[in-house]
């Protein structure tokens, strides 16, 4: 089984980025974690520049992802209460292609924050959006990580924090359960 996994957040120091790079060795037997490239080269998302140039290579390539794993895993920050521009933006373009991978697609989310919500809201809007994409959202065991500073290893670059590990564990475990049937 593959799930691919999108990080919302372009700051390669950022606390969703230490979850990604944890998923790994947290995913159960038998299930592998491929990392989506990074999103930060798409550009703004206009009808007008899709009419007249098409999709840009970096959409079609990360639809394709989509499209051939058995399932994604969208680890983002809230920022503003709400999705990061950035990865909105992606999830606009490829909402756009006449086959759309996250229909029917297995989608579950996590995030982490400094605060004590962990990106709840964002992980609320997040699932409005997906709900138009047709996605079948994962809805329990939920991940959000708050106050993720004290969570992380002295690099910064994993998750440490054992009881958050076996949150992630259990919604892995769980995920990969209901893909699989």
């Amino acid at each position: 089984m593959q799930l691919l996994v999108i990080c919302g957040s372009l700051r390669t120091g950022s606390f969703n980025r230490a979850v990604c790079n944890t998923l790994p060795e947290l995913a159960p037997e038998g299930c592998e974690i491929l990392q989506a490239p990074d999103f930060g080269a798409i550009p703004i998302y206009n009808a007008d520049a899709q009419g007249a140039d098409g999709f840009p290579q970096e959409v079609v390539e990360l639809a394709e992802m989509i499209a051939r794993a058995d399932g994604v895993v969208i680890v983002s920050p809230e920022y503003n209460f709400s999705v990061p521009g950035g990865l909105k933006n992606t999830i606009d373009w490829i909402s756009r292609l006449p086959d759309q991978p996250f229909k029917g697609k297995q989608v579950a989310l996590q995030s982490a924050a400094g605060g004590m919500l962990g990106g709840a809201r964002m992980q609320y809007h997040l699932r409005q959006i997906m709900v138009f994409l047709e996605a079948k959202v994962f809805t329990k065991p939920e991940v959000f990580v708050a106050f993720a500073k004290s969570k992380v290893d002295e690099s910064g670059t994993r998750i440490a924090d054992e009881t958050t590990r076996e949150m992630i564990r259990a919604q892995l475990a769980a995920f990969a359960a209901e893909i699989g049937g």
